[in-house]
């Protein structure tokens, strides 16, 4: 039987419906070989009324896999274009949020770390950043297809579809060649002393022309792009996981003063940090506060390589 971090069951209320929302989640823990290629593999499960949907927002995040069962999704990052009626969907790097649409559904979500989209996706990161894709009709994805009779056949049980992923999984990408190096240029940019780019160069062991390169191929953005995303989510998740903070409280040290927080928080999520607060996001605040308490990061971009 596999082991798994949790698993919760919730009533809450979507942002636009005025009927409960019940969500079942469960993280899986890793097998130690494949731990350092993949943020997490969740199952969710969203169970509303029959014909309502709950419309949300997911936060900036790396590549992930996700693939539904029934009542497919539509969703947007940004300007792109939008997606809609895909079971297998493909979201690339994204420094903007993920606009979703969701009627009653399971959900067996992937998380790719920048290593793991290395060797597993092994095409430049940067060509999806900002992008949701169909990834039975791409042919980049096309190798992960084969997942859907697994994953996309309604209800079945958790540790025989955990199984087959970890067995798909072991089966296909070879450790790439510049693992240490991109090892080094993450934990660099985790490290919330890091400032400048400069720095990051420096801390990684990297030339900085170099670490650009890195950057855009494996991670997707810039390394400038990294490190401001890297310390707005920061301060969106010490204020969203602590209900008695306020702004000024959860604000990151490296900002100025508030105007550059808020000049940096609309230019990453569309929207003032005030605007933010006043619009619901009781599933993405359930993931992040059930992933804080199992395994110890809220969010997939502040997780520390493994």
């Amino acid at each position: 039987m596999a082991r798994y971090y949790s698993r919760m069951w919730g009533a809450i209320k979507g942002a636009h419906l005025h009927q409960d929302c019940r969500i079942d989640m469960r993280f899986f823990a890793l097998p130690e070989d494949l731990a350092p290629y993949f943020t997490t593999f969740i199952r969710f499960d969203i169970d509303v009324p029959k014909g309502r949907k709950v419309t949300e927002q997911l936060q900036p995040e790396w590549g992930t896999l996700r693939f539904f069962t029934a009542h497919l999704p539509s969703g947007k990052i940004g300007d792109n274009p939008a997606l809609s009626g895909a079971r297998f969907v493909v979201s690339g790097p994204s420094s903007r949020p993920t606009h979703f649409s969701v009627g009653r559904t399971r959900m067996w979500g992937i998380g790719l770390l920048p290593l793991g989209w290395t060797r597993f996706v092994g095409v430049k990161a940067s060509n999806f950043a900002d992008t949701l894709a169909d990834g039975e009709t791409t042919a980049e994805f096309a190798k992960f297809a084969p997942l859907c009779a697994h994953l996309c056949r309604g209800p079945a049980d958790d540790d025989r579809q955990f199984a087959a992923l970890v067995s798909f999984f072991r089966g296909i990408g070879r450790e790439p060649r510049n693992a240490a190096r991109l090892l080094a240029v993450h934990a660099a940019r985790v490290d919330p002393g890091q400032m400048q780019v400069a720095d990051l160069a420096a801390t990684a062991g990297v030339p900085k022309r170099t670490l650009e390169r890195l950057c855009l191929r494996h991670f997707g953005f810039s390394p400038h792009v990294l490190l401001r995303r890297q310390r707005l989510m920061r301060s969106l998740s010490a204020f969203m996981l602590d209900t008695q903070s306020t702004w000024s409280d959860a604000i990151d040290r490296q900002y100025h003063d508030q105007s550059h927080f808020v000049h940096e928080f609309h230019s990453f999520m569309g929207v003032s940090p005030s605007e933010y607060v006043e619009a619901p996001r009781p599933i993405m605040t359930a993931i992040m506060t059930e992933r804080q308490r199992v395994m110890g990061s809220a969010v997939q971009t502040l997780d520390k390589p493994k």
